[in-house]
């Protein structure tokens, strides 16, 4: 809850009561906000409950960005009309940037509670360049998408707009978009393909023209769909996934550039490309690749892993970088280190030895025969 006096903010925090005052010139002013209404904060007969609908959105952001200006916001606050239905309450689901305030520019944004687009939520990463072992090539191609958003002005008609990340799962593809967004202090949205697919008709398009909608408000920006095979598979393989073509022609229109989205860069990631629908595939410009670590960086992902084991390993580094020859990065972390982790804790052991490095890689090799025979 918030209450004004003199161009000061004092803001309550339902969760313990405590009031902050700062004074509107100093802080940033917001660049967009995603509220949903979930109603009164207790319910009597003549009240009823949080659905709300908004006739005209336009209309309800200049109405609220009226009423709030000045108004500090914080994900997971709360924010009380008080105008046309006094005290109904309107969740603070994202404010970028985050304990920011309203401002005569800042974009509004409702969201039904059925139509709840978590896709506008940007992810928070404390991920350097440095942290991405390997990938010089990869890394080298992404110095285009640093330089535009680093000043999008500057690029014009040159702007790089989609950008295509391929390779086998675990070799850095997340962790370079996470990377990058962190570097240049600009939000990442997150996505996987499969929450682009609604229950109902339209809502995969919907949620697609909201996230870059939202996206665009808030550039520079990145979005990241992850896995975006699983919407946009080669027609060949149409038949095993069913029909999703009303979500790759809305997808396809974002790409194309039909609706401006300057300052945003789209970041589609596949671990097999050759499945890719050629048609969402050709709207890429640039198609960087992935690689499974040599055995230098399979050292330095060891040994970078090594610094916050829990337990002493007798096992020599050289000997685990043989091991984990083919291993991509996430492999070597969760499937070598980890599960020979547990089995060393599972049979209280107070360091990780030979016996328990073969135990990972058996349980590495029965669960690929697993996963291998269901396609037998």
């Amino acid at each position: 809850m918030l209450l004004k006096n003199n161009n000061q903010i004092e803001e309550i925090n339902p969760s313990n009561n405590m009031i902050t005052t700062s004074k509107f010139s100093t802080e940033k002013e917001a660049k967009a906000v995603v509220l949903k209404g979930v109603g009164y904060p207790f319910n009597f007969a003549l009240m009823e409950g949080s659905n709300l609908e908004i006739s005209d959105k336009v209309l309800f952001e200049q109405y609220a960005r009226e009423q709030w200006l000045g108004t500090i916001v914080k994900e997971g606050n709360y924010l009380f009309d008080q105008k046309i239905i006094p005290d109904f309450a309107f969740k603070v689901i994202t404010a970028f940037p985050n304990n920011s305030v309203i401002g005569k520019n800042t974009s509004i944004i409702i969201v039904d509670n059925e139509k709840t687009n978590h896709t506008l939520k940007a992810i928070k990463t404390d991920y350097t360049l440095s942290d991405v072992v390997g990938q010089v090539s990869a890394k080298n191609k992404a110095k285009v998408i640093m330089k535009y958003l680093a000043n999008p002005e500057k690029f014009g008609e040159w702007a790089p707009r989609n950008i295509l990340f391929y390779g086998l799962p675990g070799t850095g593809k997340t962790m370079l978009a996470k990377a990058l967004s962190n570097e240049l202090n600009v939000p990442l949205y997150l996505i996987k393909a499969t929450s682009l697919i609604g229950d109902h008709v339209g809502d995969g398009a919907y949620k697609i023209s909201e996230l870059f909608d939202f996206a665009q408000k808030t550039s520079p920006s990145v979005i990241f769909i992850d896995e975006i095979d699983a919407i946009a598979l080669h027609r060949t393989y149409q038949s095993l996934r069913g029909d999703v073509s009303e979500i790759v022609n809305s997808l396809l229109t974002e790409m194309d550039g039909i609706n401006p989205n300057k300052g945003v860069i789209t970041i589609g990631a596949t671990n097999n490309i050759e499945t890719l629908d050629y048609a969402v595939r050709s709207r890429f410009e640039e198609e960087i690749e992935f690689k499974i670590p040599n055995e230098e960086e399979r050292k330095q992902i060891i040994q970078n892993n090594l610094k916050t084991f829990p337990l002493k390993i007798e096992v020599p580094i050289e000997k685990l970088v043989k091991i984990s020859k083919g291993m991509s990065g996430r492999d070597i972390k969760q499937k070598l280190l980890k599960t020979s982790l547990h089995n060393a804790i599972s049979n209280d052991k107070e360091t990780v030895t030979m016996e328990d490095i073969e135990y990972a890689l058996n349980y590495k090799k029965q669960k690929a025969n697993e996963v291998k025979n269901m396609f037998a």
